[in-house]
Order: C-alpha cells, then structure tokens, then sequence
C-alpha cells in the first residue's frame, strides 16, 4: 500500500519504538477501518507482551498518497473497537 508519514507520525513511531512493519501490516489488512473525527483509523488487534493490545493508524486518504497522521497502541479495545456488523 502506498502512504507517507506525517512528521508527527515518525516521531510516534520513534517514541513508542513501534516498528514500521507493524503499521504497513495494519494498513494492508486492518481487522477495521472505522470514521474518526474525518479521518479514517486502521486497527488491528495484537498480542503484546501476553496482553492484547490495539494498535490504530490514523489517515487522510483524501490525498494520494495517503497520509498517516498519527499511530498508537491502547489496551482500551472496548473503547475504540466497533461492535457494529
């Protein structure tokens, strides 16, 4: 999938030590894509460390390519997760 990092999107990956291929996995087979305040969150469910884990990669893909605007783990799945069919 072709996309570009926002400059906050590097520093979060650098941050929160996330290794690139774990967003490039979540934006080519997200387990959701859900809205977002205009925007649209890749996410995808992982184990980490013997607890479950989300990981959400916010886009702009109203640009080619796609931007990711920002990226991050929360053990709040029952938060973010939509239950919706």
């Amino acid at each position: 999938m072709n996309f570009k990092l926002s400059f906050h999107a590097q520093e979060q990956l650098a941050t929160r030590a996330l290794p690139l291929y774990l967003v490039e996995m979540v934006l080519e087979n997200p387990q959701q894509i859900v809205e977002s305040e205009g925007a649209k969150v890749y996410q995808s469910q992982f184990d980490y460390n013997g607890k479950m884990q989300l990981l959400r990669v916010v886009v702009n893909d109203q640009v080619d390519p796609m931007v990711v605007v920002t990226i991050y783990v929360t053990s709040k799945i029952d938060k973010y997760w939509s239950r919706k069919s």
